[in-house]
């Protein structure tokens, strides 16, 4: 799909620490690897199939398989800015570097936005159904502790959290592997339907048009991989390491998935998991033998790991904004021992402790894949902006048609966004956009005028 490049003519060793940048260098091409997988098997899994199966029929596994290729476009746009710029901030720091400090802020913003509520509607989700299953408790007290449990670890250091979440990965891998088996049980017993993997198309969609829409809800349980560019700087080797978890871990969450909607369609017929807010549980019960209280402590280790991922990812976002100047400087303030962005996780914690104790979060969560697209769109174009920034040190490549088709697919997918959403989008995007014209003006009166940034 792509290559290693050289931006400038010089040759130089590998990137250093980026200036003004003291985030320990920790992770291992390993732990970058369980830290994506973690994050796109995500929680979302566990009602994808569901959702899909309503809208494409049994044949699931078709608009998995074209997601997945949906989402490796825009992944090769992340790997070559990843690669070329390892630092903290991510789509931020890249459209700043692309478009300036307003394009930045926009992007920032809208990764934050989407950040700050996920890890906020997991808080609640962690407290919800799945708990109560063990032990009934408040939802706000859940998520106060909850949230507060995560913030220590994620403060404590990148290579613990990165530790837990690598556990927490291969239960969660663990779960989908048993699902995969007591599908093929019920269909070897005689209980199933293979013939349902040929089904697409429902009453309303033909089989293109089930392709597509199918297609769009499968992309977003791809997009986990976009927060671990905020990482990059945490990276012992960001050149040779980022792609190759990158790709890999896409290529595992994409084997998965295939494999999980084949025998959760071929084990029950596609009413009932379309019906279903549980669609992978009801494999579970069709095939018998394995308690339901299993799989909802795999479910929370799901949410949990989601949740402590995806705060990382944004308290890293809000490092390198302020970094850069976008966001107020003592938010890039740092522990000197543990060298985490302590006063970053603070902010970012408290922003989604506030929507989770409020509950305040559903009428925002589902603006997010919207502004996903934005950023994902944002990036696919500066990649080719940046080309004609040379830098010292070898990185990768992604080629041009890829870099537009990936732009080009985050137009097709933003098309099949409801209205309603749009408009709450669009009034997010303006307040963005409000903000981000506000920081420029700060930044330029504040003489912060280096754009730049080091990547190497």
């Amino acid at each position: 799909m792509a290559s290693y490049g050289t931006a400038a003519q010089e040759s130089a060793p590998g990137p250093g620490p980026a200036p003004g940048g003291p985030l320990k260098r920790a992770l291992t091409t390993r732990l970058l690897y369980f830290f994506i997988l973690g994050d796109v098997l995500g929680a979302g899994v566990y009602v994808l199939v569901g959702q899909v199966a309503a809208e494409s029929g049994g044949a699931v596994w078709v608009p998995l398989a074209v997601a997945l290729g949906l989402a490796l476009l825009t992944a090769s746009s992340y790997a070559e800015l990843a690669t070329k710029y390892p630092r903290a901030g991510g789509a931020s720091h890249y459209a700043t570097l692309a478009y300036g400090p307003f394009a930045g802020f926009l992007a920032g913003f809208c990764m934050l936005a989407a950040g700050v509520v996920s890890v906020a509607a997991l808080a609640r989700g962690f407290g919800g159904d799945y708990l109560t299953a063990f032990v009934s408790l408040p939802v706000a007290l859940v998520a106060v502790v909850f949230l507060t449990a995560l913030a220590l670890l994620n403060a404590r250091g990148i290579s613990e959290s990165t530790r837990a979440n690598t556990v927490a990965t291969l239960v969660e891998v663990g779960g989908l592997v048993l699902v995969v088996g007591l599908g093929a049980w019920v269909v070897l017993r005689g209980d199933g339907d293979p013939s349902r993997l040929t089904e697409l198309g429902t009453p309303g969609h033909g089989p293109a048009a089930a392709v597509l829409s199918g297609s769009v809800l499968a992309f977003y349980s791809f997009v986990g991989f976009e927060t671990s560019v905020n990482v990059a700087e945490e990276t012992r080797d960001p050149r040779r390491s980022y792609p190759r978890a990158l790709f890999g871990a896409l290529a595992t969450a994409g084997l998965v998935y295939v494999l999980v909607g084949i025998a959760a369609t071929a084990a029950v017929d596609t009413k009932t998991l379309a019906a279903s807010s549980g669609p992978l549980l009801e494999v579970v019960e069709a095939a018998g033998g394995v308690p339901a209280r299993l799989f909802g402590l795999i479910a929370l280790v799901a949410v949990a790991n989601g949740a402590l991922l995806t705060g990382i990812m944004s308290s890293r976002l809000a490092y390198g904004m302020a970094r850069d100047g976008l966001l107020p400087g003592f938010l890039a303030k740092v522990l000197p021992g543990r060298r985490t962005p302590w006063a970053a996780i603070a902010a970012t914690t408290s922003l989604s402790l506030l929507l989770a104790l409020t509950g305040d979060v559903a009428a925002l969560a589902s603006t997010l894949v919207l502004l996903l697209l934005v950023v994902f769109f944002v990036v696919n174009t500066a990649v080719l902006v940046l080309r004609r920034d040379a830098v010292a040190h070898d990185h990768f490549r992604t080629p041009v048609p890829v870099a537009v088709l990936g732009a080009v697919s985050c137009l097709l997918l933003a098309t099949q966004i409801e209205r309603e959403v749009w408009t709450r989008g669009l009034v997010v995007l303006a307040a963005g956009a409000l903000l981000g014209a506000l920081a420029a003006v700060r930044r330029r009166r504040g003489g912060r005028g280096d754009k730049r940034g080091g990547g190497g």
